[in-house]
């Protein structure tokens, strides 16, 4: 049951850059609609279960939805910039990276040799596909819409979508506080956040409310992630959450007509095949 809820954030957050690119508008629309979204989503999870609210939760909910709204803020400049089919590759990558290592070492989730043993093989399986769904094909000619951008300026973007991700779930885990109580003035900080980042740049229009829609995915993922994380730990539970890459990466390219050449879509089906072995690797570890 713990794996199936671990899967949630998988197929949830896995559409949120399709179901954006969709729905249209700049980074700072996509990110100030989908924050209210994910307000609206938390206050209806807060009246049905009525949680415990104080000061402490109201601390960390605010300071991670504040970090949150950075991350998610920079992963859309880093999709504009790169596509969604290389953009959050890339990106799931290097949150992997961060997560994983601060759930065994800050944490102290791995114990064991085992624990390593997998725990690496599947991280370092999980990078490899995340790079390879990712990869161009350097031979082939650049074809309109079918290239990068500008892979300088959204390599930094995802370098501070990275950080303030990562600032967003180790918070969170080293607080230990009940999910479904951290949400609401979680989603506040993200309305702030996404805010000072709209603030006299962003015009609020349609843009804006329809990606409300990806918020209501997002707070669906958040909440199996967070009660999958004090469940199973940061480093799996974070892990299996961004198996969605998988979703992203064929959606960017078949629903949203991102091209790839033959060799770039054998890249995109062996990284796939590891991305899948890896989430596997990880909930057997988990199960026995």
């Amino acid at each position: 049951m713990e794996i199936l809820v671990a899967l949630v954030p998988m197929f949830a957050w896995g559409s949120i850059g399709l179901v954006s690119a969709k729905l249209g508008g700049d980074a700072n629309q996509q990110t100030l609609g989908m924050t209210i979204g994910a307000f609206f989503f938390s206050l209806v999870v807060f009246f049905v279960t009525m949680p415990v609210i104080d000061g402490k939760v109201i601390l960390i909910g605010l300071l991670s939805g504040l970090f949150w709204s950075v991350g998610q803020n920079g992963q859309f400049h880093g999709m504009k910039y790169l596509g969604v089919s290389v953009g959050l590759p890339l990106s799931t990558g290097m949150q992997l990276i961060l997560n994983t290592v601060a759930g065994a070492l800050f944490f102290a989730e791995w114990t064991q040799t085992r624990d390593y043993a997998l725990g690496v093989s599947a991280l370092i399986l999980l990078v490899i596909g995340a790079y390879l769904t990712a990869r161009q094909d350097a031979e082939s000619p650049v074809e309109a819409g079918s290239k990068m951008l500008d892979f300088p300026k959204g390599f930094r973007a995802l370098i501070s979508s990275t950080i303030g991700y990562g600032a967003y779930t180790i918070l969170i885990t080293w607080a230990g506080l009940d999910p479904l109580a951290i949400i609401l003035p979680q989603s506040i900080g993200m309305l702030i956040g996404a805010s000072l980042f709209a603030l006299r740049k962003t015009k609020v229009d349609r843009f804006v409310g329809k990606n409300t829609l990806s918020g209501l995915l997002w707070g669906i993922g958040n909440v199996c992630m967070l009660i999958t994380v004090q469940q199973v730990g940061l480093a799996v539970g974070f892990s299996l959450s961004q198996m969605g890459i998988i979703i992203s990466t064929l959606g960017g390219i078949f629903i949203l007509g991102e091209k790839k050449t033959k060799k770039e879509l054998r890249y995109v089906v062996i990284g796939c095949l590891l991305v899948i072995i890896g989430g596997v690797l990880l909930g057997y570890m988990k199960a026995t």
